[in-house]
């Protein structure tokens, strides 16, 4: 049975603040299971909301047996000012002072070719894995107004087809090496989340979900998880065109 949600909320601020609440109530679920649970996160302003507000409204004793990891990572150290880590540290971690042990960073510091094989051989290890694939129980994703998520960028649509857990891609217009999980593991996930605000993303958003113009060319059009359970979290802006 196809699961496909679309939320639409008038603002950002409010999107967040539904997204809290879910999340909230997932963490609430949880009381009791006594085997961890693993989420990769987002990078970009609208998760880092999130991650605000999660910092103020939860407490490390919900977060028993959460592991947590990321999608994707620019090659910056954590430091850096667009360190998808850093700013999560910055933001939720630090507050809430989560043990080490179920932070799984990417680290982007180091070669990027050597840190994608460990970190997908860290998925590997870490995560159920079902048919040679790690299995995220949910998987947080942003779109970029190219119709990227996690880094896989249109010009490089091949790598969401890699084999590999996370391999390493390049920004065409910067440069800059990115590490990334794949769209096997991403479509392997128990639960999968946009979360997407902004009306430079709308034209996008409409060719995918509306299936319209250069939808096959967006590697976000290839978010389709086996578990059907997919979720489109918009603001008014990013969906004013559907």
């Amino acid at each position: 049975m196809d699961r496909q949600r679309n939320y639409i909320y008038p603002d950002k601020d409010s999107l967040v603040a539904a997204f809290v609440c879910e999340f909230q109530r997932f963490l609430g679920e949880l009381s009791g299971v006594e085997k961890p649970v693993h989420i990769s996160l987002s990078g970009g302003s609208t998760p880092l909301a999130v991650f605000r507000q999660l910092a103020g409204d939860t407490s490390p004793k919900d977060w028993s047996g959460v592991h947590l990891y990321w999608g994707d990572e620019r090659c910056v150290p954590p430091e850096h000012q667009e360190s998808n880590y850093g700013a999560a540290f910055k933001a939720m971690l630090e507050p809430l002072g989560l043990h080490r042990n179920q932070v799984h960073q990417i680290r982007g510091e180091e070669d990027p070719v050597i840190e994608a094989h460990r970190y997908g051989k860290l998925l590997m290890d870490q995560l159920p894995v079902e048919d040679g694939v790690p299995v995220f129980d949910w998987v947080w994703l942003g779109l970029g107004s190219d119709g990227h998520t996690a880094s896989i960028f249109p010009h490089q649509i091949g790598l969401w087809k890699s084999e590999e857990p996370c391999v390493v891609a390049t920004h065409r217009d910067t440069g800059q090496k990115r590490i990334s999980i794949t769209g096997g593991v991403i479509n392997a996930a128990r639960r999968v989340s946009f979360i997407v605000t902004g009306v430079e993303k709308s034209p996008v958003i409409k060719e995918i979900l509306m299936k319209e113009g250069n939808f096959m060319d967006y590697p976000a059009f290839y978010v389709n998880p086996g578990s059907d359970n997919l979720e489109w979290y918009l603001d008014q802006d990013a969906s004013n065109l559907l």
